[in-house]
C-alpha cells in the first residue's frame, strides 16, 4: 500500500494489490516458479495469468471501473504480470502499464498483442540489478517503442529495488494516463 500512496498521494484512485498465488522458496509470494529468466514455466505462468485475468475482469464488473481506466503495475514478477495482462492477446487495453524491474515474458501459450493502440508504458530498472538484468528492461523498451508505444523509460544505479525518484515522476504519469483515458460508463 505504501507504493499506492506514492503513486496517488491524494487517493483519487481505487488501488488494489492482488497477492501472487504461490508461496515458493526462498520465501514470499510468486506468480510463477523461477526458471530460465525471461521464460517463465508455461504451466505456472498461464495458471497465474488466467487467475489474474479473472480477478481483473471481476474487479471491473464489481467496481464499474473499466479496464481502459485502469493502470496495471508491478515490481519484478508483478511487472511481468502487468506487461502480460496489459498486452496479452484478447485482454482489454489498460490506461497504462507500470513495469518496475521486469520483462515482457516469452511463454509457450501466451502471446503479446503489439498491435496499436498500445497503452503508454512506464519502465524503471536498476542498472545494478543482480536478479533481473537491466537488459530485460531495455529489451522491453525496444519492443514497445518498435511497436509504436509511448514509453517512459528510466534507469537508475540501484539493485533490484524501486527508485524513489522515479516514483515521484510516476505520480504525474499515472494521473495523466487515467485522465486521458475515455470515461464511458466507467468511473
Amino acid at each position: 500500500m505504501p507504493l499506492l500512496d506514492a503513486l496517488d498521494p491524494e487517493r483519487r484512485l481505487y488501488g488494489v494489490t492482488p497477492r501472487a498465488p504461490l508461496s515458493l522458496p526462498p520465501g514470499g509470494q510468486h506468480w510463477y516458479a523461477l526458471a530460465e529468466l525471461g521464460y517463465p514455466p508455461p504451466d505456472m505462468f498461464l495458471a497465474s495469468f488466467h487467475a489474474a485475468s479473472e480477478f481483473l475482469d471481476g474487479l471491473a464488473a464489481e467496481t464499474g471501473i473499466t479496464p481502459e481506466r485502469t493502470v496495471l503495475g508491478g515490481f519484478s514478477q508483478g511487472a511481468v504480470m502487468a506487461h502480460s495482462l496489459g498486452l496479452g492477446t484478447g485482454r482489454p487495453r489498460p490506461a497504462g502499464i507500470v513495469a518496475l524491474s521486469g520483462f515482457i515474458p516469452v511463454v509457450e501459450g501466451f502471446e503479446a498483442d503489439l498491435s496499436p493502440p498500445i497503452p503508454p508504458v512506464a519502465i524503471g530498472h536498476g542498472t545494478l540489478d543482480p536478479v533481473i538484468s537491466v537488459e530485460f528492461g531495455r529489451r522491453a523498451r525496444a519492443i514497445l517503442e518498435e511497436a509504436g508505444a509511448d514509453v517512459l523509460y528510466r534507469e537508475s544505479p540501484i539493485p533490484h529495488t524501486i527508485d524513489p525518484r522515479f516514483l515521484a515522476e510516476l505520480e504525474g504519469w499515472v494521473r495523466a494516463a487515467v485522465d486521458r483515458a475515455p470515461v464511458g460508463d466507467g468511473r
